[in-house]
């Protein structure tokens, strides 16, 4: 079930089972079967904020573009792969007008994914793409004191059911990034603090509303810049929990040498890596000299067969790879449906018509197959032990109608009693 590639991402769990009067279950038949994976597999939620809320359909300009009823039909496909949910809290669309943030529906939604056993991660707290409008025109000084508070709001709000946040979105562009048509407050907030002084705001902002929840450092340069600032923010001793990678790859799929390459340079800081927006396209790629992937827009970029057969072949490629680096704590796909895909960009695992395509198939039979523990009949010896193999995550035992739980936490062997339909003592 797991090969020497896996073994940091699998154990051993030996396990004593007892009668409630301290007796071994010993000859028996148990049924051992998987319940969830460590591992964050996970893709956005955006296009089920509308049904999470009962939507008939999608309120205009906002974020997650399929219809609740869409949304209904492929809602088995997310969770039959998925168990981490990215929920859009870009500040634009989130507080279209100064204190009317949609709060109500974003908890909902988060509440809804939560309901149904997945973790729930927000993106992003802070970033100059999609502020919002109507602080443009406010002074240096009053433009951090709103990030500070919206940093803050969100974190203390959501803390229940949201665990990891994006903290800052794309740092290393931040301050010099222009656009003439809608130019942004927080590029001049950050351009006048600086790198280092604006990352710093945003974590230590969260971590004070959160001091548990999980932070991220996200970017999508991965050249030595990103290398640079990850080197100035720990040296001013901010706390990052994570270090966030994206691998947009509408260009074409990186291959394992570059992937490799890449997880090697940022696993250097000791920090766990994830891979926070993942995408692979099933149609025709972007042309090698578009430098800004938004720049690349067209009427219609299709889907086809011999795009989707490819796809199939590197995700698969590209999730073993990424699995097989123990930095990599996370992977989180970007988006499950071709319907509403980001720059329409055949980049969903399922066609917009709600059929899965190829490479839902093959990333279902890693997750769910290949790297699953699927129920399992196994015997206990004379002492009434029996030992489980396999990846990190949740467990249930069945034996003589009873139930007991257990965790495979790490690599190598630990031991656990358990009385089944009591608690396990470990």
């Amino acid at each position: 079930m797991t090969s020497l590639e896996f073994a940091h991402r699998s154990g051993d769990a030996l396990l004593t089972l007892l009668d409630p009067d301290g007796r071994p279950l010993n000859d028996r038949d148990v049924v051992v079967e998987q319940r969830s994976h460590a591992f964050a597999f996970g893709n956005i939620g955006f296009d089920f904020i509308g049904l999470a809320n009962a939507e008939t359909q999608a309120p205009g300009g906002a974020v997650g573009s399929a219809s609740p009823q869409n949304a209904a039909r492929i809602a088995g496909l997310w969770f039959d792969v998925f168990n981490t949910a990215t929920l859009p809290f870009y500040w634009g669309p989130f507080e279209p007008e100064p204190g009317r943030p949609d709060t109500t529906r974003l908890r909902r939604a988060a509440e809804w994914f939560a309901g149904h056993g997945c973790r729930v991660k927000g993106h992003p707290l802070l970033w100059h793409t999609l502020a919002p409008d109507w602080l443009r025109e406010l002074p240096t000084e009053d433009v951090e004191a709103r990030v500070r508070a919206r940093i803050r709001r969100e974190v203390t709000g959501f803390a229940d059911v949201v665990r990891a946040w994006d903290a800052i979105n794309e740092a290393v562009i931040m301050p010099v990034f222009r656009n003439e048509r809608q130019p942004n407050a927080i590029t001049r907030l950050a351009w006048e603090r600086g790198r280092i002084a604006t990352v710093r705001l945003a974590f230590e902002e969260a971590r004070a509303a959160d001091p548990t929840a999980t932070l991220v450092l996200n970017d999508f340069d991965m050249s030595t810049a990103y290398e640079c600032l990850i080197e100035g923010v720990l040296e001013a001793g901010v706390r990052i929990d994570a270090l966030g990678l994206q691998s947009h790859m509408h260009q074409g799929y990186w291959g394992e040498e570059r992937t490799l390459a890449v997880l090697e340079r940022f696993a250097r800081y000791g920090l766990p890596i994830h891979l926070t927006e993942t995408t692979l396209l099933s149609g025709h790629l972007m042309p090698p000299e578009i430098e800004d992937l938004n720049d690349y827009q067209i009427p219609s970029w299709p889907s086809t067969p011999e795009g989707e057969e490819r796809q199939a072949g590197e995700i698969v490629r590209h999730y073993r790879t990424l699995l097989s680096h123990p930095s990599v704590q996370a992977v989180t796909y970007w988006g499950l449906s071709d319907e509403g895909a980001w720059l329409g960009a055949p980049c969903g695992l399922v066609r917009a018509d709600g059929t899965p395509k190829p490479a839902y198939d093959a990333l279902r039979d890693l997750v769910k197959g290949e790297w699953w523990l699927a129920p399992t009949t196994l015997r206990t010896d004379d002492a009434g032990r029996v030992r489980v193999r396999g990846f990190l995550g949740d467990y249930r035992l069945q034996c003589a109608g009873d139930t007991a739980t257990f965790t495979i936490s790490a690599p190598g062997e630990s031991e656990t009693t358990l009385t089944p339909g009591r608690q396990s003592v470990a």
